[in-house]
């Protein structure tokens, strides 16, 4: 049982664990934000142009069955928002990305001999103040 618990430990301890918890309660939070964006902005903007709320949207199939069709096609539109913001905040952490990474790193033109200490060419073979042979 003690085995147990230690690797439970260094599986939670891991770095990737911990980076997809908190993704999860991030996007946990930004899951609400997302549903009140459309909730309370985007749905009564569109009522404008039709005159109703998705939400109401239902058809009746007997006495005690209603399909609530108007709240499928909430969720769905607060799923096509939910991806083109992830889709948007990955493009642009991707070009962030790209541009660090094209970022070339200056080659170094010189070096310290080792003898004397003297700052040289980066090829010499011969340091050029004390004459030692520069390996």
């Amino acid at each position: 049982m003690k085995a147990f618990i230690k690797e439970f430990k260094e599986f939670i301890s891991r770095g990737s664990v911990l980076d997809m918890a908190v993704g999860i309660i991030i996007g946990g939070a930004f899951t609400s934000i997302v549903k009140s964006l459309v909730d309370d902005i985007i749905n009564p903007l569109l009522g404008l142009f039709g005159g109703m709320n998705f939400d109401l949207l239902t058809i009746s199939l007997g006495k005690d069955v209603v399909l609530y069709y108007g709240r499928f096609l909430t969720a769905v539109i607060n799923f096509l928002i939910m991806a083109l913001i992830v889709f948007a905040i990955i493009k642009v952490i991707n070009r962030f990305t790209a541009r660090w990474k094209n970022q070339e790193i200056p080659k170094k033109e010189t070096k310290i001999c080792p003898y004397c200490q003297s700052e040289i060419h980066i090829d010499a073979r011969k340091c050029p103040h004390c004459t030692s042979a520069i390996q």
